[in-house]
């Protein structure tokens, strides 16, 4: 039997913010990598997975929502998005059912005119009938000509495979960019950040989660334990209080619900210490939002 030519490849997943681009990437990866809330902006990073096969490696990327830049951070967070033109072989260009039109006109004709294989994939259609998606197709291939589109639900898991097969047919013969056991580029602490904002962002209102930015200070890991510090930074000290809580009971429960996700993730028991700390305005800090790795 002839051996089969290695592929490997970046495909970048974009699209308006909550639109299912880090359920989708869940469902491509087996494993829970990027953070899933309703609420936009949560993806601020590209975070990269990787999915192998023994003929394939897929490297997936997954973009902010795009948005309208505010302050200095979400312009940090739309670089992003414009790097995922840059170096993707496959593009992912998401929508949910109903939705009409992309926010940013210049993203919308940078899609249009690719040069590389864009695949548009119609989600969460589970929220709808044939007629809805009858004309949701027809509105989508008249507007980008260019892709080929896919009715999904990632939710439930419905049409993925079919996408999953494509991006394999479509990725460049090459061989593997990373060590075939490792599952994502990111390093440990990035995960625990993650989470530990996941739950800032499902547990209180307003503007506390995007002014909150986490720092694990220590990471080690033993045969069955993994101890962990982390902080939390906030902009001013009225935002300290929120986040602690009446008698610390706020901030425990981001860390028992923390610990659990964390345990699931690494399987091993964890040690979590959380702490608050006040760093005045760092979003709009440039030296701070280089540290926290916005600005390259």
């Amino acid at each position: 039997m002839e051996n089969t030519p290695h592929k490997a490849g970046f495909v970048n997943i974009i699209g308006n913010p909550n639109v299912g681009k880090s359920t989708l990437m869940n469902a491509f990866v087996g494993e829970r990598l990027s953070i899933i809330t309703s609420k936009a902006q949560t993806t601020r990073h590209r975070i990269l997975g990787i999915v192998n096969g023994d003929d394939f490696q897929m490297l997936l990327s997954d973009t902010p929502g795009i948005i309208k830049p505010a302050y200095q951070l979400q312009e940090s967070m739309m670089d992003f998005v414009k790097s995922a033109f840059d170096d993707a072989d496959v593009l992912l260009y998401i929508v949910e059912l109903g939705e009409k039109e992309l926010k940013d006109e210049a993203f919308f004709s940078k899609i249009t005119n690719s040069k590389i294989p864009v695949l548009l994939l119609i989600n969460k259609i589970d929220k709808g009938d044939e007629i809805l998606l009858k004309e949701a197709m027809g509105l989508w291939q008249e507007k980008v000509p260019n892709a080929e589109i896919f009715a999904i639900s990632a939710l439930e898991n419905f049409g993925v495979t079919e996408v999953f097969k494509r991006i394999i047919d479509l990725l460049p013969q090459s061989p593997a960019f990373y060590p075939k056991d490792q599952l994502t580029d990111k390093p440990e602490r990035f995960f625990v950040n993650e989470t530990i904002r996941e739950k800032i962002l499902m547990h209180y209102k307003k503007e506390i989660p995007y002014s909150v930015e986490i720092e694990t200070e220590e990471f080690f890991e033993d045969e069955d334990i993994i101890r962990i510090r982390a902080v939390i930074m906030v902009e001013r000290d009225s935002q300290k209080g929120i986040i602690i809580g009446h008698k610390g009971e706020a901030i425990k429960r981001i860390g028992v619900e923390s610990r659990k996700d964390l345990e699931k993730f690494f399987g091993k028991q964890i040690h979590l210490e959380t702490y608050v700390k006040v760093n005045k305005n760092w979003r709009n800090n440039d030296r701070q939002l280089r540290r926290f790795g916005y600005n390259g």
